[in-house]
């Protein structure tokens, strides 16, 4: 099979890649949206996980990473639910990490463990320490991290194609950690870090816009027209559940507009957001 990505090309993969590709857990994140609802005001972001977990395995892939860190790459966000984090929102998960929590459960209930075990590999592998290039706790530098940044700021015209590619031919790898070549690229790239922070997670419409419809998918819940296994489900289908009540169907269209935004916006209620800061590491090329 081969599989392309705009940022690192085209590439042919091994056959349990493929059959994970082609399965119904990652087939799904092609309807849920990365950014959340952001996509109702700002329709030019409307990337999704789907894109962001291929390149994420085809970034691993890149700098050198073995087939099962690479798998696990592919398959990190498969428990993400309807709209992303919009369910931390609703359900007031602070650490924005409900799609952990129920990780394990999301691939036990799937066909991926059978896939890994048709080609010898064990669910394991999917949680692995080991994994430095794919995750690393902030301010370093990972696969993950690299690729929803770029991915989002590409998105936002926040940086173009040549940005991106001069970016990327200048990360390498040292002690099995991702790292930059100069302190000019470093600094670039945290500069851009705090930019989408700043202008994309923390831009007063995009909040506005993942708040509301987090309390229309709370109201939603509370009056039984969607069901908390829903979310489990891709974006387009809670969306039809939620045009189906002519009330939430109202509510979205609010947001859309961004009806209600001023008096929101004067709340400061992007204030509780927290601030991320990246810290490069600087390895040796000498």
């Amino acid at each position: 099979m081969m599989t392309s990505d705009i940022f690192y090309g085209n590439f042919e993969l091994e056959d349990i890649l493929s059959d994970l590709i082609s399965s119904a857990p990652v087939q799904r994140l092609k309807n849920v949206h990365q950014g959340g609802a952001i996509f109702l005001v700002s329709p030019n972001a409307s990337h999704s996980r789907f894109e962001h977990s291929i390149g994420v395995m085809l970034l691993v892939r890149t700098l050198g990473g073995n087939l099962e860190e690479q798998i696990a790459g592919l398959l990190h966000d498969v428990s993400h639910t309807a709209f992303s984090h919009v369910i931390d929102y609703v359900l007031e998960q602070k650490g924005e990490d409900y799609h952990e929590q129920i990780f394990e459960e999301v691939i036990a209930k799937s066909a991926i463990p059978s896939i890994l075990s048709k080609y010898g590999f064990s669910t394991s592998l999917l949680e692995d320490p080991k994994h430095t290039l794919l995750e690393m706790p902030l301010p370093a530098l990972c696969a993950d991290r690299i690729d929803y940044t770029i991915r989002d700021l590409y998105h936002s015209g926040l940086i173009d194609m040549v940005d991106v590619h001069d970016f990327l031919n200048e990360l390498g790898v040292q002690g099995g950690k991702i790292g930059v070549k100069s302190e000019k690229v470093a600094s670039w790239i945290a500069s851009k870090y705090l930019q989408l922070n700043n202008e994309y997670f923390r831009k007063p419409e995009h909040i506005f816009a993942n708040t509301k419809f987090s309390e229309l998918i709370a109201l939603g819940l509370e009056k039984g027209i969607i069901a908390l296994s829903d979310l489990r489900r891709d974006d387009p289908a809670v969306l039809s559940m939620i045009k189906s009540d002519p009330h939430l169907n109202a509510e979205l269209e609010k947001i859309k507009s961004l009806d209600g935004f001023e008096s929101f916006s004067e709340s400061g209620i992007g204030n509780v957001f927290k601030e991320r800061i990246l810290k490069p590491m600087l390895i040796d090329v000498t």
